[in-house]
């Protein structure tokens, strides 16, 4: 079992910065892959980063070169840095974790925190 729980949403005007952070209820180091989804109003909920096994990272295209994640093993938690947010960006953003256990897979979702960036 994991939990996880993010923090670090709120209003920002478009151009500004957030951080989120994901705190993982255990050891992150060992997880096959960890990172951050957001659901938009209206909208599908969609990958916007991502590590996977290796430390190999992907990102949604539109937040490439704006959003970064990086995580610290030490803390158990992911974070995920936006810069230069758009109104577009506005969404419910989700922590999400994939742990493996012989063929099968377990996937683990936060409560979601909300992220509103205003034009």
């Amino acid at each position: 079992q994991v939990q996880l729980v993010e923090s670090g949403g709120g209003l920002v005007q478009a151009g500004g910065s957030l951080r989120l952070s994901c705190a993982a209820s255990r050891s992150i180091f060992s997880i096959y892959a960890m990172g951050w989804y957001r659901q938009g109003p209206g909208k599908q909920r969609e990958l916007v980063a991502i590590f996977t096994s290796g430390d190999s990272t992907d990102y949604l295209d539109s937040v490439k070169g704006r959003f970064t994640i990086s995580r610290d093993n030490a803390k158990n938690t992911v974070y995920l840095q936006m810069n230069s947010l758009k109104p577009e960006d506005t969404a419910v953003y989700y922590c999400n974790a994939v742990t493996t256990y012989g063929s099968g897979r377990n996937v683990y979702w936060g409560q979601g925190t909300q992220v509103t960036v205003s034009s």
